[in-house]
């Protein structure tokens, strides 16, 4: 079955994902951890449709290539086509606000970087973004002020802030803009904060927009 869009409220979305626009390296200590250079403007990737599963249901991680790691990001659902989009544009656009897990074949990854190739096959694959249902934008006061945590088997893995973006949401939402139309129903996942690590079958996830969004779930 298809992915479908759904706000808090258990009310399905009339919007159909299209694309899911990722962001690497927005936060610089996670960067730092994973020895990269600080970018000097946002790296951009996309995950199609058929990588989206819903974040509430158990869901299932490659077993045969090699460590997968969560990377917890807010995720930002597109309402209305963006084409070289101001900051207002992007505001305005904004149909709902949740969390998406960017699921990471981490040793394909790491051999991909070696080889100068696409991170694709260790991005993109089938099931590799969990997200959460959405809660309206007028329900965040500040997206540049959101806490963003993630606990694994009851050990707190994650605990960051949208205000150590290196790009803040409207900026980047505008950015992407410029480079390809977003339309409604696509998605943008806005980076990770530091603490990423690898997940296997059994682990307990809570995953958190701290005082705004909580969803409980778990690999199998």
């Amino acid at each position: 079955m298809a992915f479908q869009h759904r706000f808090v409220d258990e009310q399905a979305s009339d919007l159909t994902l299209g694309k899911i626009v990722c962001v690497g390296r927005n936060f610089a200590d996670h960067a730092k951890e994973l020895n990269n250079p600080i970018p000097s403007e946002p790296i951009l990737f996309i995950k199609p449709a058929s990588a989206a599963v819903a974040m509430e249901e158990e869901f299932s991680i490659p077993q045969d290539r090699g460590s997968v790691h969560f990377e917890t990001e807010m995720a930002i659902l597109i309402g209305e086509t963006l084409s070289k989009a101001s900051e207002q544009d992007a505001k305005a656009a904004i149909a709902g606000v949740g969390l998406g897990l960017d699921l990471t074949l981490r040793d394909v990854q790491s051999r991909l970087k070696e080889q100068g190739h696409p991170w694709e096959r260790a991005k993109a694959f089938d099931g590799s973004c969990p997200l959460s249902a959405f809660i309206p934008p007028d329900a965040v006061s500040d997206l540049q002020d959101v806490g963003i945590r993630l606990t694994v088997n009851g050990e707190t893995r994650q605990n960051g802030n949208s205000a150590l973006m290196l790009n803040p949401v409207l900026g980047l939402i505008s950015h992407i803009s410029q480079y390809f139309t977003l339309e409604p129903g696509d998605v943008v996942l806005t980076g990770t904060p530091a603490g990423v690590g690898p997940i296997a079958a059994g682990d307990q996830l809570v995953v958190e927009l701290v005082d705004l969004l909580r969803v409980a779930t778990a690999v199998r």
